[in-house]
């Protein structure tokens, strides 16, 4: 009887957990279907008494949230690919190569997570107005593969270093050059840590507000963060639409994850049995 209602109250638990959780995005979802004058009225927080879907198609078409959208899904894509490239390489040369300088280039690398973004804003401003790619997407990659490196770096090498040197010295025995042992047996191995480095970056990216202000002015190349505060008006904001953008916008968050969610788990889990 006790074994039961322990089970009982540790299954309640973990349900408040997890409303508590999710409520965010359902009060989100609820103020997306609410007018000016419902949510003025008081009822900022209760069920719409009256749903008004034409918020998403203002959010969509005359908010430009899609415009916004997809050059965010860009960004993203490329500054992720990138960095995870970039970073995969360097934390296999600091972790798994014996060689002089290793340990200094990982501390180099590390010290950017260290540096806060405001402190570099105006010397990287002046480097992309020097090099002519301000106002462009690629500037924003550039800045974003840069930003999510050390993290990733950071994660990746820490994992690698867990490796048994017998993966890399059986398939060197079998005749596999380091391309092959790189590409065929180190990075399968380590897919949960990818995985984990994937997310943070996409967070990181997709969420990043004073690089995209800054380096893009032209309202086509606006980022999902930017279209949205460019949505508020100077005398007046309709609020519906807003909210309608910050659901589409959560998706593919919500999305990424729920793909990659049992990497991300084996990740922490192998993790804490390390530790």
């Amino acid at each position: 009887m006790l074994k039961k209602a322990l089970i009982v109250f540790k299954y309640a638990v973990l349900s408040l957990i997890a409303l508590i959780q999710i409520y965010p995005f359902i009060w989100m979802l609820l103020f997306s279907l609410k007018d000016n004058n419902e949510i003025f009225s008081g009822n900022v927080m209760g069920f719409p008494r009256e749903i008004h879907w034409e918020n998403y198609s203002f959010a969509l078409q005359d908010g430009n949230t899609m415009k916004y959208f997809l050059n965010s899904v860009i960004v993203c894509s490329a500054s992720i690919v990138l960095s995870l490239l970039i970073s995969l390489m360097v934390a296999y040369a600091v972790s798994r190569m014996r060689w002089k300088y290793g340990k200094q280039l990982l501390t180099f690398f590390l010290l950017g997570i260290m540096i806060p973004g405001q402190a570099i804003i105006l010397p990287i401003y002046i480097t992309i107005h020097m090099i002519k790619i301000y106002n462009t997407l690629f500037s924003l990659i550039l800045v974003y593969t840069a930003i999510c490196l050390p993290t990733s770096i950071f994660v990746l090498s820490a994992y690698m270093q867990n490796l048994p040197r017998e993966l890399e010295e059986s398939s060197a025995l079998d005749g596999a050059n380091i391309y092959r042992i790189f590409f065929g047996i180190i990075v399968p191995v380590i897919k949960p840590a990818i995985a984990t480095v994937v997310i943070f970056s996409f967070l990181t990216v997709w969420n990043e507000f004073m690089f995209a202000y800054i380096l893009i002015g032209d309202s086509n190349l606006m980022t999902i963060t930017v279209g949205l505060f460019a949505m508020q008006g100077k005398y007046f904001t309709n609020w519906g639409p807003i909210g309608a953008a910050l659901v589409i916008a959560s998706f593919p968050t919500i999305a990424i994850y729920l793909a990659i969610n049992k990497n991300i788990q084996k990740s922490l889990i192998i993790g804490a049995v390390k530790g």
